[in-house]
């Protein structure tokens, strides 16, 4: 599924987010940049142990925090280091909306044209798939509409089945409801 929001294109695809071609994928991080599992030890396998010595020297951060680092060997040129919440914590919705805030100001400010994100938080972090698409879209548009972007693709790469149709549901809700333009 895509949709236009201004000039960026906004795409949501079922995949295995290390073999996309991006300038940038966003990796779920914790706080101390350790890439052991999830979409961080699926980046680490595919990239390279270079992206975890970058991750090294900038740990550690804070949830809603980004930083950026080498691709090392994967198809994307950067990978952006984002902190999301942990369900329970206090003030997820802040956190997650300011992971997708600075992953895409990171993106900006290094002159980026795409970025994909996977579905931070919702693994071990434990954050329901529903909550979390319904933030990272709705604080994506909203950053599209307020600024003139850079961007020209911003993909939601889903690993999952489940989550793939979670994440079009919420995009087609907010298309009809923001009478955003098709692509």
């Amino acid at each position: 599924m895509e949709f236009k929001v201004k000039d960026t294109t906004i795409k949501i695809i079922k995949g295995d987010i290390t073999q996309l071609v991006a300038d940038a994928i966003v990796n779920a991080a914790g706080e101390d940049l350790i890439m052991g599992g999830g979409v961080a030890g699926a980046i680490l396998r595919a990239g390279g142990y270079e992206i975890q010595a970058e991750c090294h020297k900038l740990a550690p951060i804070k949830a809603g925090e980004a930083v950026i680092t080498t691709g090392g060997k994967l198809k994307a040129r950067y990978v952006i280091h984002a902190v999301g919440p942990r369900w329970g914590e206090g003030q997820e919705e802040e956190k997650l909306k300011n992971a997708v805030l600075n992953s895409l100001r990171l993106a900006e400010e290094y002159k980026l044209k795409s970025i994909a994100f996977p579905a931070i938080s919702t693994g071990i972090f434990g954050c329901p798939k529903e909550w979390a698409a319904e933030i990272m879209l709705q604080t994506t548009i909203e950053y599209l509409h307020q600024k003139d972007s850079s961007l020209e693709r911003i993909i939601f790469c889903l690993y999952s089945q489940e989550a793939y149709e979670i994440w079009c549901r919420k995009a087609e809700k907010m298309k009809t409801s923001l009478s955003l333009q098709k692509s």
